[in-house]
């Protein structure tokens, strides 16, 4: 049941990032949804049409202007993470409920969010971490949801369950080898996105030194090692994740706590021995999750697929929409 006046009232800024491109084709369908402003980063920027959009979107992209935003119920923040720390403070002061896809606020941590987030100087009340699947209570009840990143999203579903379930040796390394489409390092272009320099290759970076390790290490309680590549496609993530378990665990035990876990989540498809390919994901909210076992070693293999702009990005803040309104998780991403 909608909690809110129908249709709901939204507002995006940061509209012609990638993300932001996702999230307008999604909300446009939402059949709950009004859009009421579609806008830049900046105020800066002229409006403009979008012509990857226009069969879905007939409206223009306007300059951000914060006034206008704040007519909308819910506000979502595809901006990078300095603006995202300024502008959701106001949102929130003026009594609208903000949907963040930065980093801004997701780590809980002072002395960590300085390290990684330093326009983040404090966190408002009513944040809740975005990861619907182990946190809707407090997603509910949020003023401000700060969403996952991608490659947090992957790793923290596949891992969350077995963790809490205490299956894992967590004094041994946790290892997450992720590979990730172009469209992950975001619009703006650069050296590391040119075609040239990424067709037909591979690379690795930001190793030892991703951000987004703080978020893994913060909700699983453990030291991970993170390793992310760029490979040659515009969208998607797998990830490769390599774990121990404790003494004891049993196949059996691992598929019951997966299973336990996801039973009533709609956008998690367990897929076992099979193991999932990117394309399985692509262009959906789906998160599937394969694994292989061996039990003499005591050594758990993980392979892990998302859509970095749905599931990872777009997708999944329209779930967490749906499910502070009381809708159907489902709507609007089916």
């Amino acid at each position: 049941m909608n909690k809110y006046s129908s249709p709901v009232r939204v507002a995006i800024a940061g509209a012609t990032g990638y993300a932001g491109q996702e999230l307008l084709t999604l909300l446009n369908r939402h059949p709950e949804v009004q859009i009421t402003a579609a806008m830049s980063s900046s105020p800066d920027s002229s409006a403009r049409p979008m012509p990857r959009l226009a069969r879905t979107w007939e409206g223009k992209i306007e300059p951000l202007n914060r006034a206008k935003l704040a007519e909308a119920t819910f506000v979502f923040l595809a901006v990078p993470e300095a603006a995202a720390a300024g502008l959701a403070p106001e949102l929130l002061e003026a009594g609208v409920k903000v949907i963040d896809l930065s980093g801004a606020f997701r780590i809980t941590d002072a002395a960590t969010r300085a390290k990684w987030y330093p326009a983040t100087t404090l966190l408002p009340d009513g944040v809740a971490y975005g990861l619907v699947e182990h946190n809707r209570a407090a997603i509910e009840t949020a003023s401000l949801v700060a969403c996952p990143g991608c490659y947090p999203t992957a790793a923290l579903l596949a891992l969350t369950p077995l963790v809490e379930s205490g299956l894992i040796d967590l004094s041994r390394d946790v290892i997450v080898d992720a590979k990730s489409g172009i469209s992950g390092a975001g619009r703006t272009a650069s050296d590391r996105t040119h075609f040239s320099e990424n067709h037909g290759s591979m690379a690795a970076y930001g190793v030892l030194g991703h951000r987004h390790v703080a978020e893994m290490e913060q909700s699983l309680g453990c030291e991970v090692t993170f390793v992310p590549h760029l490979v040659p496609l515009d969208r998607g993530i797998l990830e490769t994740i390599y774990v121990r378990v404790k003494e004891g665990t049993t196949a059996e035990a691992l598929g019951e706590s997966l299973g336990h876990a996801y039973k009533h989540a709609p956008f998690v498809r367990l897929t076992g021995d099979a193991l999932p390919e990117i394309k399985h994901v692509a262009w959906t909210n789906f998160c599937d999750i394969g694994w292989k076992f061996d039990a003499a070693s005591r050594r758990l293999v993980m392979v892990v697929c998302i859509d970095n702009l749905v599931k990872g990005a777009a997708g999944q803040a329209i779930q967490n929409l749906n499910v502070i309104c009381g809708f159907d998780e489902r709507t609007g991403l089916r």
